[in-house]
Formats: C-alpha cells, sequence, structure tokens
C-alpha cells in the first residue's frame, strides 16, 4: 500500500532547507504511518535530493509527523538551478512511498 492511501503531504522550504509535513487522513492510519514513516526512510527514498540530516518531529494530536530536510535545495531557491528549487513536489513524492516493503538497507 503506498502512502497516499493513508495521508496527505505539504512541503515547503527555507534556505537550503526543505520541510515536508505527512497528515493521516484518517486518524486511526496515525500510528502504522508513525511506525513505518522514520527519518531514515524518508532520507533514503530522496537519496539524490537530500543530502544532509532528515529530522522528524511527532504531532500525534495533529495525527502528523514532520520532516526537515537538511541540503535539500541545492543552496536554495535564489541559488539552485534544480527544476523545483521550492522543493513543493517532494510532498507528492513523499506519497509513493510503499509501506508494506521493506526500508531500504
Amino acid at each position: 500500500m503506498k502512502l497516499h492511501h493513508l495521508a496527505i503531504a505539504r512541503s515547503g522550504d527555507k534556505g537550503n532547507l526543505a520541510t515536508l509535513s505527512v497528515i493521516a487522513r484518517d486518524p486511526a492510519h496515525y500510528p502504522r504511518i508513525e511506525k513505518l514513516l522514520t527519518a531514515e526512510r524518508v532520507r533514503a527514498h530522496f537519496d539524490g535530493v537530500v543530502h544532509g540530516d532528515v529530522q522528524r518531529y511527532t504531532l500525534p494530536h495533529l495525527g502528523a509527523l514532520h520532516f526537515v530536510m537538511h541540503e535539500a535545495l541545492a543552496g536554495g531557491v535564489t541559488r539552485s538551478l534544480a527544476l523545483d528549487a521550492h522543493g513543493k513536489t517532494l510532498a507528492a513524492a513523499v506519497l509513493d512511498i510503499e509501506l508494506d516493503a521493506p526500508p531500504p538497507a
């Protein structure tokens, strides 16, 4: 099952940081998402895009996880030649994670 069946996501940017929030569509799905969507899994999913650390913050009262991805925007909006310098498509990309598959090694 892909993450998009259980959650929605929003992403944004600040300099060379990308932020990503994943919100459960139903509060009953939050425990599963929290268990499976680790910072390491998000980092692996964005390998080649995110070159720094990924921090995860849990927001159980909102049924959400918030990720801060360092060195993710090739220097930031004003310095990057990337097609998506703002990181807006990162939310769509994270929803493609296959939750039933084991995390990459």
